[in-house]
């Protein structure tokens, strides 16, 4: 056995993902890497979609007289020359330790601690690409907001990840837009990490709660047999990665932490607020007030509970909603000034498919509350309990064109035939 609370190895950090919130993330742990050099290695690798793009005129890293702003360049090129991400996180400084890599093998290599936050649709192609390229013992973190969802049922992403690559994998959701955060604006987040057994039993006097009973991961809801994989445990020779080491690669003195051990609230605080997001926008765009909004993130809420409640069962607190940023925070948030609820404001203001406001307004990025929407509906339906949650399924409905916003309050009404 190792000795008491000596270890020998740092762990080496990888980012999958780049957009606009995966920056921001990883200039956070970047930060905290340097900050604790006995726990990360310095060097963060933060995996890009390699695309070719022209740095604009108005930014301040243009030069006439530079080869790099003379038409289209390499994303990753721009990145590591200037530390910053000139397409979807302009103007904000990035720490030098960051490394773009075009290269998801190269940028996964023996990293022990993988942090995914790309778009929900591509997570599925992301992990075909890693499994069985890295560590067997290392250990994940889902920024990812969703739910896969297949004929064969419904998982989170943290469960996706973790039985797609056999590893434990954790989850962070908060009331986080992302280019507050990168400004260093104050905010909070909720990471829910519930350790496997065998990493907590780590001979160190400060590890992780026993709360997990097995060292194997089985996911939730889907019918007919469990899919089990059993875990590797976590070297001696590394930090552990109890619930405080893990705060410690996000914990900001801006960007403030709570940690949970209620991975699968977490993970759903933050994919099923961005369907009542939508909602939100549409009676905002109706001019309806905030009286409206109120009254739609209440009824979100409560359908978020249950959701939780009827498909996780055991596996999800109520109080996850209802007192952490994941929750009634991020609702808020969400359904104020994030990009469903400005989306789709704008599309009932403009009259115009809330695609094509996508299209035009995030830069190629896609908004999350849409695909969720249709995901959470093909479940609901699989169920035959789209009657259950009013307003998931109003919000599928006008996604179709079956009905419009102004609708919404009849259709949430339970009392109504």
């Amino acid at each position: 056995m190792a000795t008491l609370g000596i270890t020998t190895q740092k762990h080496k950090v990888t980012v999958v993902g780049s957009g606009n919130w995966g920056s921001a993330i990883a200039k956070i742990v970047a930060e905290n890497t340097q900050a604790h050099p006995s726990i990360f290695q310095r060097d963060v690798q933060m995996w890009v979609f390699e695309e070719e793009v022209t740095l604009p005129k108005d930014s301040k890293h243009y030069n006439a007289q530079s080869p790099l702003s003379r038409g289209p360049q390499k994303l990753t090129k721009l990145i590591n020359e200037f530390h910053e991400n000139v397409k979807y996180l302009p103007g904000v400084p990035l720490p030098s330790n960051i490394i773009a890599n075009p290269s998801l093998e190269n940028a996964v290599q023996d990293s022990t601690i993988l942090i995914f936050n790309l778009p929900h649709q591509f997570i599925g192609k992301i992990c075909d690409g890693i499994k069985g390229k890295i560590v067997p013992f290392a250990r994940g973190i889902s920024c990812i907001k969703g739910v896969d969802v297949s004929d064969k049922g419904i998982q989170l992403f943290s469960e996706s990840i973790g039985l797609k690559l056999g590893i434990y994998c954790g989850a962070l959701s908060g009331a986080n837009i992302a280019n507050e955060v990168a400004q260093e604006k104050f905010s909070e987040t909720t990471v829910a990490y519930d350790p496997p057994r065998m990493d907590s039993q780590h001979p160190t006097p400060h590890g992780s709660p026993k709360l997990s009973p097995l060292d194997t991961i089985t996911q939730s809801s889907s019918p007919g047999p469990k899919q089990q994989v059993k875990l590797q445990a976590l070297p001696n020779e590394f930090p552990p990665l109890s619930h405080e080491n893990v705060k410690k690669l996000f914990h900001r003195p801006y960007f403030h932490v709570r940690m949970v051990s209620d991975v699968a609230g977490v993970s759903l605080g933050g994919a099923l607020k961005n369907v009542v997001a939508l909602a939100a926008g549409w009676v905002d765009g109706l001019g309806w007030g905030d009286n409206a909004k109120a009254a739609v993130m209440r009824v979100g809420i409560l359908e978020e509970v249950k959701f939780g409640q009827t498909f996780f069962e055991n596996k999800v607190e109520a109080a996850t909603f209802t007192q952490e940023s994941c929750g009634v925070a991020d609702m808020i948030t969400s359904c104020s000034g994030g990009r469903n609820f400005r989306c789709a404001k704008m599309s009932v203001k403009e009259d115009l498919p809330i695609g094509e406001i996508e299209e035009r307004e995030l830069n190629g990025q896609k908004l999350q509350g849409t695909s969720t929407a249709y995901d959470v509906n093909a479940f609901l339906k699989m169920q035959n309990m789209e009657d259950e949650f009013p307003l998931f399924t109003a919000v599928h409905q006008i996604l179709e064109g079956k009905h419009k916003p102004a609708d919404i309050p009849q259709l949430i009404d339970a009392s109504v035939a």
